[in-house]
């Protein structure tokens, strides 16, 4: 008998909730409520849920509180369903340490997509890399041994940091990386806040991989806040 995930689902709209649960519960997800964020980080330790989708605005406390708090010390997967659609509440967010982020009003197989992201995420090592260290998606392939990024099996010569940008991306397939995340995670805190070099490589690399870097099929910009590799085959 396969074992259900189990989603906790925090929002103090009821009708959202309810909505949310239904369509979860449909598709075989054990699902709890909670209406508060103190209640929530009560449930997050007693029922140990597989993932939290998490709305921003709870009476009690910002859902970003929760989200540091539940950072402290554990990677629980965390979608923020939320009403609120500055780019700095998605950004603040995603590096507080959220998964995803989802802007209300939302359609259930949205929803259902980022859900199995994020558990395949938490279910899996690197994402979607396989044992040889290669991650494939159409006919991209990422060759970690190599050091190649190739289209078709043709190596598409990337420099050093355009790989680097690439191989972090691949690693977190599906999965929304600030442009600060990533300035971070590449070259330090001291160029953290300035997305020109970031933004000089990438489209490179669009030139390299993309068909057509104008409507890219592998690396989308999500803008204001940063990039999301297509996930893996």
């Amino acid at each position: 008998m396969k074992v259900r995930d189990k989603i906790l689902v925090v929002d103090d709209e009821k009708t959202i909730s309810g909505y949310i649960k239904a369509v979860l519960t449909s598709n075989g997800y054990d699902v709890i409520v909670s209406g508060s964020g103190s209640e929530a980080l009560s449930m997050i330790s007693s029922h140990c849920p597989d993932l939290v989708v998490l709305d921003l605005g709870l009476p009690d406390m910002d859902g970003t509180d929760i989200i540091s708090s539940v950072r402290s010390w554990t990677q629980l997967p965390i979608i923020v369903v939320s009403a609120r659609t500055h780019e700095q509440d998605k950004v603040l967010s995603l590096d507080l340490g959220a998964d995803d982020y989802l802007t209300k009003p939302f359609g259930a197989a949205e929803l259902l997509a980022r859900v199995r992201v994020a558990l395949r995420h938490a279910h899996t090592v690197s994402g979607t890399i396989a044992d040889n260290g290669i991650f494939t998606t159409g006919e991209l392939t990422v060759d970690y041994n190599k050091h190649q990024a190739q289209i078709n099996g043709k190596n598409v010569g990337l420099t050093q940091n355009e790989f680097r940008i690439v191989s972090l991306l691949a690693k977190n397939a599906g999965k929304v990386l600030t442009y600060d995340f990533i300035m971070k995670e590449l070259w330090g805190p001291q160029l953290k806040g300035s997305n020109q070099i970031l933004r000089v490589n990438m489209a490179n690399i669009r030139r390299k991989i993309e068909k057509n870097p104008a409507a890219p099929e592998y690396i989308f910009t999500e803008v204001g806040v940063g990039y999301r590799m297509i996930e893996g085959d």
